[in-house]
């Protein structure tokens, strides 16, 4: 099954820069911008991006924490990574891993914040616990992680391939993180806190622990 999934994602990676702007409505990338503005770094710091697909969001980011800061994106796609390599191709301090994001080859504690980008429903559910364990693992303390999905589109065809795209979590799992999300991550961080992005049609949830 993981086998197929990154085959999957490895075709995907061709037209998905297309299908997360007719997703979210936003075809210039300002979600992402605005994304980024919400992240808690400065110049100089550390900051992870996980399932970063095609690497829009690093290029922000990098923007945040400038030339003597560092951007790390992971993906466990090489299709996905190849198409952000030929993005960031001139940025000598944002960096690429393809890896499991279950399994992050990390030390701990090295991560002033720790971000996702319409990636995190996809992972399934145990993936998921392991995935949220492993940032709290990497993150410094006080510092946050900070994850924007989309909230359920209107358009009935948009609609039925988020949920397509949530329910392959697993039909239990997909129903517990729509109705109890901020509780799912309470029990990881101290305090959850969710923004609704620019057009309503995306959400960012901002979780932070002592």
């Amino acid at each position: 099954m993981r086998n197929f999934r990154r085959s999957y994602y490895n075709v995907f990676s061709r037209v998905y820069d297309a299908f997360v702007a007719l997703h979210s409505g936003d075809a210039q990338n300002y979600l992402r911008r605005f994304f980024s503005t919400q992240v808690p770094v400065e110049t100089g710091n550390r900051v992870l991006d996980i399932c970063t697909g095609t690497g829009t969001l690093l290029l922000y980011l990098r923007e945040k924490v400038g030339i003597d800061g560092i951007v790390v994106g992971v993906d466990f796609s090489r299709g996905m990574l190849e198409v952000s390599r030929d993005k960031i191709t001139t940025y000598k301090n944002i960096h690429l891993i393809e890896c499991d994001v279950g399994f992050l080859p990390f030390r701990d504690n090295i991560f002033d914040a720790v971000t996702c980008s319409h990636a995190f429903y996809e992972l399934k559910g145990e993936t998921q616990d392991r995935v949220l364990k492993e940032i709290v693992r990497i993150l410094k303390p006080g510092s946050s992680f900070l994850m924007m999905e989309h909230d359920v589109p209107e358009s009935p065809i948009i609609r039925f391939l988020f949920y397509v795209r949530l329910f392959s979590m697993g039909a239990k799992r997909a129903v517990s993180i729509l109705r109890h999300e901020q509780k799912t991550l309470e029990k990881y961080f101290d305090h959850v806190k969710k923004i609704n992005a620019p057009g309503g049609k995306s959400k960012i949830m901002v979780c932070h622990f002592i």
